[in-house]
Formats: structure tokens, C-alpha cells, sequence
């Protein structure tokens, strides 16, 4: 399934397998489903976009476990294992000292928040992912629940981008 026509007309039970690789919430998958058919990668953005911000905390949080802590790498041999090693490539960094303070940062935010740190690793070095957990170890839940969807928004973003062999318009990622 590489373009929107394969998309559109995929039977559901061939669609949201992919689409669970880019967003492991069956809610999600489900509601962009039966919002099919999409004109373009813009429409299926908007409504994805609009479904992660509309999701229960539960289904973010099913949404979640689809994710390795940050600077580990996921286990597996499917697309979305793939597209988070990827991701994460700048986090894997060789740097020892940088590397146990990623894993002590993670250990202190699902200490604090409940959850793996979620964060669009894509684009950002390892001291960049640092800081950024730094500075969220300081947001309070309801803010840091907010931070999490919109990460999480910006990671379905570019796996749908992957999945349909697309970027999407400027301003979208």
C-alpha cells in the first residue's frame, strides 16, 4: 500500500495493519479507516490530526506502547520497527556519558508521567532529545499530555508520509 488509490480501495483488514504501523491505536486506525476515501496526503493528515487530539487517554496511551524507550531500539523485523529505528538513529549515539543520561532521563519521566518518553526524534541530535526531556520532566500532567499528542501527531505525520511514498504539503510535518 503505497499510494492514497491503495489506500482508498485496500479492504480493512489489509489497510489497518499498515495503518497500525504508523500509529499503534486501534481507534486511531479504525476512525481513519472508515473515513475513507482520501482525496490526498493533506486529507488523511487533517483527519488523523483531528482523531489523535479527539483519543481517550487510553488510546493515546495504546498508541504509546508502540514505542521503545528513546535511544533504545525496537525489536522486530516489521515496518514500524524499521521506521523506529530509523527515528531514532540520532539518539543511538556512541556517546557514553550522553547515553546514560538518556536512559536516566527515561527511567525519571515514566517515573513521573506513567508512560515512555515520546518524542519526533527525526531531525534531532541526541543532545537535543536530551534537553527536551529535561526541560518536559517539568510540565505538569494535563501540559505534558498535550506535548504527547502533538509528538505523537508529528510521528503518524511522517509514517503516513513513509507509508504512502509521499511528503506531505509544507507546513504539515
Amino acid at each position: 500500500m503505497n499510494t492514497i488509490p491503495a489506500l482508498n480501495a485496500a479492504a480493512p483488514d489489509d489497510a489497518e495493519p499498515a495503518l497500525l504501523a504508523c500509529c499503534a491505536s486501534r481507534r486511531w486506525a479504525a476512525v481513519v479507516l472508515a473515513a475513507r476515501p482520501y482525496a490526498g496526503l493533506p486529507a488523511l493528515i487533517a483527519v488523523s490530526d483531528a482523531t489523535l487530539a479527539a483519543l481517550d487517554w487510553g488510546d493515546v496511551e495504546e498508541a504509546l506502547a508502540g514505542h521503545p524507550r528513546i535511544g533504545e531500539r525496537m525489536r522486530g523485523t516489521g515496518r514500524e520497527a524499521e521506521w523506529s529505528r530509523r527515528e531514532q538513529s540520532a539518539a543511538a549515539t556512541g556517546d557514553n556519558d550522553l547515553r546514560a543520561a538518556l536512559t536516566a532521563g527515561n527511567v525519571e519521566y515514566e517515573q513521573r508521567f506513567g508512560h515512555v518518553f515520546l518524542i519526533r526524534a527525526s531531525g534531532r541530535t541526541a543532545p537535543e532529545i536530551l534537553a527536551n526531556l529535561h526541560q518536559r520532566l517539568r510540565n505538569d500532567d494535563a501540559t505534558e499530555r498535550d506535548v504527547v499528542r502533538g509528538e505523537l501527531a508529528g510521528i503518524v505525520r511522517l509514517r503516513l508520509e513513509k507509508l504512502l511514498g509521499q511528503p506531505a504539503a509544507p507546513g504539515q510535518t
